[in-house]
């Protein structure tokens, strides 16, 4: 695994380097916010609806139980993935900022998935897999329950993912940038349309375990608090590195915010209307309650 070469400013810029200016657009970019992931038992711990929780503290800054929900909804983010593929609208760059890390040699680092290569080294059975499941044309549907189900399935046991609406999404997408094909998969690809469901799964397994190689993988060790990671959704994968002996011990406090994609093909293969339902951790296993909606491409959900 390749260790990420810091820069003077400690800002890591991983795999996809940013457009040049000249190309980013001049209006503030829409950012996703998180009114609909809040409920009666996680309220924001911060001002903004656009700072995404990615720690493992409470609201008083107290390092959560590894057997608590939150922290069984948290494995999720061990497995590698794309940030918002779960939603119509594509996300382009996320922004992670460290607030508090645990001692060195505890874990906690932040590990990156060239999809780009790995969708160019695909071997020949794969690629033909993946042309009969519909090549450039095959559409996965994401969905966040699914990625917490799989992290955990024994606490998730009864959470259906395809109870809800899930976002649909092509397999191969050309990344605006650069111009180059990248798989976009993950964790969160709970299916490949089309297929029937053990030819999809094992498809899907096949594809995230190519791009999950050492060869297509960065890891971002962190150093210090205020190191700040830029990311682009279009062309890699990432992930919390799974393992780390901190969990439950000490505090490792990140916060991320995520901005939408402006491109063409920002809205996949979705309808610009739909409404998407929140994912509450609280209400599993074995507990129904309402899901908090919200519309994509509202003033509450996407603010510049």
């Amino acid at each position: 695994m390749r260790p990420l070469r810091r820069t003077k400013t400690s800002v890591l810029l991983p795999i996809c380097a940013l457009p040049p200016l000249r190309t980013r657009p001049k209006p503030a970019p829409d950012v996703v916010a998180v009114r609909r992931y809040l409920s009666p038992q996680r309220k924001l711990r911060y001002a903004h609806l656009e700072l995404f929780d990615a720690g493992n503290v409470d609201d008083g800054g107290a390092v959560i139980s590894t057997d608590s929900a939150r922290a069984h909804s948290n494995r999720g983010n061990t497995l590698f993935h794309v940030d918002s593929s779960f939603n119509p609208r594509r996300a382009s760059f996320s922004l992670l900022r460290a607030v508090a890390l645990p001692p060195p040699g505890t874990g906690g680092d932040t590990e990156f998935a060239d999809s780009r290569t790995a969708l160019a080294e695909l071997p020949a059975d794969l690629r033909a897999a993946l042309a009969a499941a519909g090549g450039d044309g095959a559409v996965g549907a994401h969905s966040m329950a699914h990625s917490r189900r799989l992290a955990s399935p024994e606490y998730f046991a009864d959470l259906d993912a395809t109870a809800a609406p899930m976002a649909r999404h092509r397999l191969v997408q050309r990344h605006e940038p650069s111009g180059r094909p990248n798989l976009y998969v993950g964790a969160h690809l709970h299916h490949i349309e089309g297929l029937p469901a053990a030819e999809s799964a094992a498809l899907v397994a096949r594809l995230n375990a190519h791009v999950a190689q050492e060869r297509y993988v960065f890891a971002v060790a962190w150093e210090q608090p205020g190191d700040l990671v830029v990311w682009d959704n279009r062309c890699v994968q990432h992930r919390a590195a799974p393992g780390g002996s901190f969990e439950g011990r000490f505090a490792r406090d990140l916060r991320r915010t995520t901005v939408h994609d402006d491109s063409p093909t920002a809205w996949g293969e979705n309808d610009r209307d739909v409404t998407m339902p929140g994912f509450n951790y609280n209400n599993y296993p074995g507990k129904k309650g309402d899901a908090v909606v919200e519309k994509q491409g509202t003033a509450t959900e996407t603010r510049g």
